[in-house]
């Protein structure tokens, strides 16, 4: 019977296209989302995954719509905690509200999701637990307090969950990409493209979608068993840590 695999924000970008590795790599794949209902049906026919809605910053929906996952498809050996949003501007000028969304969805959920199946992992004596994180949680980021503290969160976090349940056969890993030519990126006008942003990679392009997700089939394999408290920095050369 083939592990289930869910993962957060699922549907779209980065995260669709781990949603899809995994599937092709054999897991019985669950993609959430939160609010881009066209998106994802789209997704969900193009790809035969199951999709579920709900707020993985608010601890009921994840643990009602974790239980729903395991109800449709069976136990969550596999979670990768990959959903996010911006909502960026300078700290002089932040508001508490897009500070307090940012945390919510990008680091509150670290926790809300990964409680709601660490018991169940531990009494299999099994787990895969991914985070994405961001190169911006490693070398800070103008504009994204918020966001940058939340990515930075994810190390702290994994390092943590990582020592507490290694003996029983859980990793605990996190993946740091770069800049991703997923929809937002590519919709930066293409001077500033290749101006601002490109001469900063040495590999001198963009990553793309795919490049993450396979770092992320990789983690979650039993073949990544020896590796835990660890972070895959996926970035062309940009920021060496």
């Amino acid at each position: 019977m083939a592990r289930v695999a869910l993962v957060t924000g699922g549907t779209r970008g980065i995260g669709a296209a781990i949603s899809v590795a995994l599937k092709d790599a054999g897991y019985s794949v669950a993609a959430s989302y939160g609010g881009n209902d066209e998106a994802a049906n789209k997704f969900k026919d193009d790809t035969g995954i199951a999709v579920y809605k709900w707020d993985v910053g608010d601890f009921e929906a994840c643990k009602a719509g974790i239980a729903q996952v395991e109800s449709d498809l069976g136990p969550v050996d596999v979670l990768v905690n990959n959903a996010g949003i911006t909502r960026d501007g300078t700290l002089h000028r932040m508001s508490l509200e897009n500070w307090q969304s940012v945390i919510a969805t990008n680091l509150d959920s670290l926790f809300n999701m990964t409680r709601n199946v660490i018991e169940g992992m531990r009494s299999r004596n099994y787990g895969r637990i991914i985070s994405i994180s961001s190169i911006n949680g490693q070398k800070g980021q103008l504009g994204q307090a918020n966001y940058s503290t939340a990515k930075a969160g994810v190390f702290g976090f994994t390092k943590a969950v990582a020592q507490e349940n290694a003996f029983k056969g859980i990793t605990v890993n996190a993946v740091a990409p770069g800049y991703i030519g997923t929809e937002m990126v590519r919709a930066v006008p293409e001077e500033i493209l290749n101006s601002k942003i490109l001469p900063l990679i040495p590999v001198g392009r963009l990553g793309e979608p795919e490049e993450i997700a396979r770092c992320v089939v990789f983690l979650a394999s039993e073949e990544a068993g020896f590796i835990t408290g660890s972070t895959i920095s996926a970035n062309g050369g940009q920021y060496m840590a």
